[in-house]
């Protein structure tokens, strides 16, 4: 098993289960009642998340609470499976499956796109990767081995920027800036691919080269 791809996936899958539960959990709060449309707010009414436009989500259940409901259930089995599970045979592709599930019943839109990402990596999570030793030199790799902790760290820093990190600037300090989110966003997706690259090519180390 590639260890550091698993530390990957198990701890961003966490963070997006946590996302997905989050959004469930403000659907579930507005109660018994239908949507106005195919696109809703998770948190229409809350201050804190004003600055993410109350979190938008997706539903094709025609009744929020039920939404909710089972935003909250499939994030919590994303979490689980990515915590526990993902290293068993077709784990990458059960994480694909339920970020697919996660977008049409309320578990926001972002989480999806990220689960479905991690899910990708997790496809190939007990390959050999001959093509990173073939492909890259033992220098090479070597490098990126070294960079892995400081890509992970980056990664997991901008995950935790945008959640918590904007509501919180926002509700407790003001701090309101849209050029600010894309920056954020735009780490989160970078790093989390560098990391995986050196992820990698770190654990290509552990085969002998062909």
């Amino acid at each position: 098993m590639n260890k550091s791809l698993r530390v990957i996936i198990s701890t961003f899958g966490a963070i997006i289960g946590l996302m997905g539960f989050e959004h469930g959990l403000g659907e579930t709060l507005q109660g018994n009642v239908i949507p106005s449309g195919l696109m809703i707010p998770s948190w229409p009414d809350s201050a804190f998340f004003n600055v993410l436009a109350g979190e938008p989500a997706m539903t094709i259940i025609p009744n929020l609470l039920i939404t909710g409901i089972l935003a909250i259930l499939v994030s919590l089995v994303y979490t689980v499976w990515a915590v526990l599970f993902v290293q068993c045979k077709h784990g990458g592709l059960v994480l694909i499956l339920l970020s697919i599930l996660m977008l049409p019943v309320g578990g926001g839109i972002f989480p999806p796109i990220l689960g479905l990402l991690i899910g990708a990596g997790a496809t190939r999570i007990n390959a050999p990767l001959t093509w990173w030793r073939i492909h890259l030199s033992p220098g090479l790799r070597d490098f990126l081995q070294k960079l892995w902790p400081w890509f992970f760290s980056a990664c997991l820093l901008a995950w935790l920027s945008m959640f918590p990190g904007v509501p919180v600037l926002d509700y407790f300090f003001g701090v309101s800036d849209t050029n600010l989110i894309f920056i954020i966003l735009a780490c989160m997706f970078g790093f989390l691919i560098l990391a995986g690259i050196a992820g990698f090519a770190r654990d290509s180390q552990l085969f002998p080269d062909p």
